[in-house]
């Protein structure tokens, strides 16, 4: 039997005032942890907000898990959670009420809201701060009590865009491993990042597109070889295949 992909795009096309996104292909695993990687302006944000939802193709497919989110978007969304770089929270409210509020959105009831909400913010290590207000967070803290909020509906695909930018490495390496034990669990996860090792270190497969294109894709020691280099680092394959940019 054929698995169902967790997303898959198809001949994508998006343009601005120049073509942003040209024919792309692409498919994601379910239950994997895939990062997709790019110079600036390649197409990565705008790949994530089509897929979302948030833009508008042109041209092109986008289905999640089976469903076809251009025809039924209400239905896609409801399994899918996008935290794009620079989640917007209420500071004003507590990470006990965000989630309430953001469940109540789902029209979540709030006795299955509550127990979750306190196993989300037990997980994130958010507990202890769960009746202090968002304003007086850090970055990290902000990031992810979003995550907690995106995840309060227990979505089958997570996307987020540069999770980790502007985190200091303790609480880089907490929200990564969060994002693995999400894979653990049986959630698909899609991450951009600019910071090569975290992708080489916590990603199943990444795909690599410039110029709106995807240029080649797979594990690391995949596109190693593709370019007959055993030994290089992702590092390295970037910028073979991205031309240097």
């Amino acid at each position: 039997m054929t698995e169902i992909p967790a997303l898959r795009l198809t001949n994508l096309r998006k343009s601005f005032d120049k073509p942003v996104i040209e024919g792309l292909d692409l498919e994601i695993r379910p239950g994997e942890l895939y990062a997709l990687l790019g110079p600036n302006g390649a197409g990565k944000t705008t790949t994530l907000r089509m897929a979302v939802g948030l833009t508008e193709p042109d041209e092109g497919g986008i289905e999640i898990f089976g469903i076809d989110a251009r025809k039924r978007p209400r239905a896609a969304k409801a399994i899918t959670a996008w935290l794009p770089d620079d989640p917007m929270l209420y500071d004003k409210l507590t990470p006990s009420e965000y989630l309430g509020f953001v469940a109540g959105l789902w029209g979540i009831a709030p006795s299955q809201a509550a127990p979750e909400a306190e196993r989300l913010l037990k997980w994130l290590e958010l507990w202890d701060v769960r009746d202090t207000r968002c304003e007086g967070f850090s970055r990290g803290m902000k990031q992810k009590a979003a995550l907690a909020g995106a995840l309060i509906h227990d979505p089958r695909l997570l996307i987020l865009d540069e999770p980790l930018t502007g985190l200091d490495a303790a609480m880089a390496r907490s929200v990564k491993d969060a994002l693995r034990a999400a894979v653990d669990e049986g959630k698909t996860v899609i991450v951009t990042t600019h910071i090569l090792d975290v992708a080489e270190r916590i990603a199943d497969r990444i795909g690599i597109i410039a110029g709106g294109k995807l240029l080649a894709e797979g594990t690391l020691d995949e596109l190693r070889a593709e370019g007959g280099a055993n030994d290089e680092t992702l590092e390295d394959t970037f910028i073979r295949l991205t031309g240097g940019q």
